[in-house]
């Protein structure tokens, strides 16, 4: 079962969602055969590289019920729309501007029946909403990307983890970090997965 990986990782789930996860690899095979949102040598590991990093976020804090969470750049949907069907009762808005994205994400979140996930086409700078959380993978720079969303975090926390973005980011990031002025906290996705991609993986969380 395809879903599999990701019960390893999160063996709490219900029967709904490990049927909401198994569905992703043939509705994104189907989406992305008329609009190219994944790279090819990616859509055969769309668990892994797409859906089970996105999750990475999963692993650093725990979405409450009536939370508001803002998804930046979602492309294809990622990683909003995994995060959705793992917090169902959390609001999950998504922002992309290439419009023909928000489509998929649409229509794969139609697919599966997801009822807390808002798609729409825009920029972040236009959102006027306040959120709980902002996450966003790899869209830019940290010095360019926390311009954007700054503004739109609601005053009182009630998580775990104070209101703030979660961004997920590869690499070194040491000199990005530090031209940022950001003060940053790293959380390694090695320390939660196995599987080799996640080596130099790691969720960056920026309080606000």
């Amino acid at each position: 079962m395809t879903s599999d990986l990701i019960l390893k990782y999160f063996p709490d789930l219900t029967p709904l969602q490990q049927q909401q996860y198994q569905q992703l690899p043939e509705l994104y095979d189907f989406w992305n055969n008329q609009i190219n949102v994944i790279s090819r040598k990616d859509i055969d590991l769309l668990l892994e590289r797409h859906v089970l990093h996105s999750l990475g976020i999963a692993k650093v804090v725990s979405f409450l019920p009536g939370e508001n969470v803002l998804d930046v750049g979602t492309g294809g949907g990622f990683p909003g729309l995994p995060l959705a069907i793992m917090f169902p009762n959390t609001q999950f808005y998504l922002v992309d501007s290439i419009g023909k994205k928000i489509k998929v994400v649409n229509e794969v979140a139609k697919a599966i029946g997801l009822k807390n996930l808002q798609a729409e086409h825009g920029r972040a700078e236009q959102v006027l909403s306040k959120f709980d959380f902002v996450v966003s993978r790899a869209v830019t720079q940290l010095k360019d990307f926390y311009p954007w969303v700054k503004d739109k975090f609601n005053k009182t926390s009630k998580n775990t983890i104070p209101n703030g973005i979660l961004y997920l980011k590869g690499g070194d990031l040491k000199d990005e970090i530090a031209e940022s002025g950001l003060a940053v906290q790293q959380f390694y996705l090695k320390d939660y997965f196995a599987e080799e991609f996640f080596e130099t993986k790691q969720v960056v969380y920026i309080k606000q």
